[in-house]
């Protein structure tokens, strides 16, 4: 039972005056006195292992006090309350305090190995939730473009077939090849449940520029050749403005962003260039010394996995992302319309 620090205080208070009290005139000790000692001893280590008291120490140097104020008196009688004290209200406490220091520990021990089983269970959430996402984003980039030719080939099969059985296939292909795109895309629905979404796929660069400035990045776009790109290349021109002003923001914040989208016969660049934040550079996707180069490549990247799954996307449309410093960090990437798949050839 656990009645509060000035209960336990009082209970230990009382121990101590049994201890002293029954340390008196011990030369001829009755069975009931030797009894009481047995049963002050277990009293006392049962208060040590249930009933904390901040005032312990304080109750149990009374205690001693007394006892040496008796033995001034009388030494025997002194001497009798003091080993009372010590031998059946000091020591069993003791004993019982170590023991509720031990069973605190062993709780506390259990209590940390279940928080870190949980830890361990998020993280295994965590990664599978991660890799659900790249299952996603790999059959959007792969199977999803695919779909589109096989579509678009279709159609243009379907206008220029000669007769009405070729223009009926041609159509059920162009059929299929739309149905299969719509599986895929609540597949992908499905693969993406519960992680965080990265952006609006349909949102234009200027949108998501936009976005930023309003949020309070110091950013301006400029822009240049016709705004249409093909969808793939212009998800991965979002891609790119969208990582490179998340890795501003989060290095470099208050300093001012220059986004730049040339377009071109057959190619489209991106650049995205900020001032880095100190002299030694800020950031973890070679945002600091040592930064330039292909950003599969930079011995600086210490790990940044943005920038590495962003080289990794542009690589698969036959493209080229650079992170650079000179001096300022520059993202620059260059996406050419016609896609080179590996394996295609």
């Amino acid at each position: 039972m656990r009645n509060g620090p000035v209960g336990n205080g009082v209970a230990l208070a009382v121990l101590a005056a049994v201890g002293v009290l029954n340390g008196l005139d011990t030369d001829a000790l009755p069975l009931w006195r030797q009894l009481l000692f047995i049963a002050l001893a277990a009293a006392s280590y049962l208060h040590g292992r249930h009933l904390p008291t901040r005032c312990g120490g304080a109750v149990l140097g009374s205690a001693v006090a007394v006892g040496v104020v008796i033995g001034v008196v009388a030494i025997p009688e002194g001497m009798g309350v003091l080993a009372s004290l010590a031998v059946f209200v000091v020591l069993p406490r003791l004993v019982g305090l170590f023991r509720r220091q031990q069973a605190e520990l062993i709780t506390a021990g259990r209590e940390r190995i279940a928080q870190l089983e949980r830890a361990q269970e998020l993280v295994a959430v965590q990664a599978g939730l991660r890799e659900r996402t790249r299952i996603a984003a790999d059959m959007h980039d792969s199977l999803g473009h695919e779909l589109a030719l096989i579509a678009l080939r279709a159609g243009a099969l379907e206008l220029t077939a000669d007769t009405d059985r070729v223009r009926l296939a041609a159509a059920e292909l162009r059929a299929s090849a739309v149905h299969a795109t719509d599986r895929l895309r609540h597949t992908l629905g499905v693969l993406r449940e519960g992680a965080t979404p990265v952006g609006t796929p349909d949102e234009p660069v200027e949108d998501l520029v936009g976005r930023a400035a309003d949020a309070g990045l110091p950013v301006v776009l400029a822009r240049t050749g016709a705004p249409a790109l093909p969808p793939l290349v212009d998800r991965a021109v979002h891609r790119v403005v969208q990582e490179a002003l998340t890795n501003a923001a989060r290095h470099a914040p208050g300093r001012p962003v220059s986004v730049r989208v040339d377009r071109r016969a057959d190619e489209v660049l991106v650049t995205v260039s900020n001032p880095v934040s100190g002299p030694a550079g800020n950031g973890p996707a070679g945002n600091g010394p040592a930064g330039n180069g292909p950003a599969g490549n930079d011995p600086a990247g210490n790990g940044g996995t943005g920038l590495a799954g962003l080289a990794e996307r542009v690589r698969v449309l036959g493209g080229e992302l650079v992170v650079r410093r000179d001096p300022d960090f520059t993202v620059a990437a260059r996406l050419p319309f016609e896609s080179t798949v590996e394996g295609d050839a």
